[in-house]
């Protein structure tokens, strides 16, 4: 069956960093746009970072960028999201996200409306 597995969270301090993957089964991601949204207890998913199917272009929230990084490797079926400098604020469950042949830049990637397949996410706790 289709699935992600989100892994790599965990407990860091701030300004240290951590590196998630996003490992896909059951379909080649190369054929999907792959968002990046993280949740806190009470609120909405907020987008953190696309990558595009196409292009492979990239995009980020305001409040991570110059500090976190999207990749991938389809070699291996993984998304990758480095996360350096991390803040207190950066603390919350992690998920990917795929949507099939799409371009982050048409659609609107920051709405977790827009993705049909996620996975189970990985908790970040940036924390000291």
């Amino acid at each position: 069956q289709l699935q992600f597995v989100e892994s790599g969270g965990g407990l860091v301090q701030p300004g240290e960093s951590l590196r998630l993957s996003c490992a896909a089964s059951g379909f080649t991601l190369d054929y999907y746009a792959i968002g990046w949204f993280r949740q806190v207890p009470g609120k909405e998913h907020e987008g953190v970072s696309c990558i595009s199917s196409n292009d492979g272009s990239t995009y980020y929230a305001d409040s991570v960028k110059g500090r976190f990084t999207i990749s991938r490797d389809n070699a291996k079926n993984t998304v990758y999201l480095q996360m350096n400098s991390l803040k207190p604020e950066d603390t919350a469950v992690y998920y990917c996200s795929a949507d099939f042949l799409g371009d982050c830049a048409i659609i609107d990637w920051h709405n977790p409306r827009g993705y049909d397949y996620w996975g189970q996410g990985t908790q970040v706790t940036v924390s000291s």
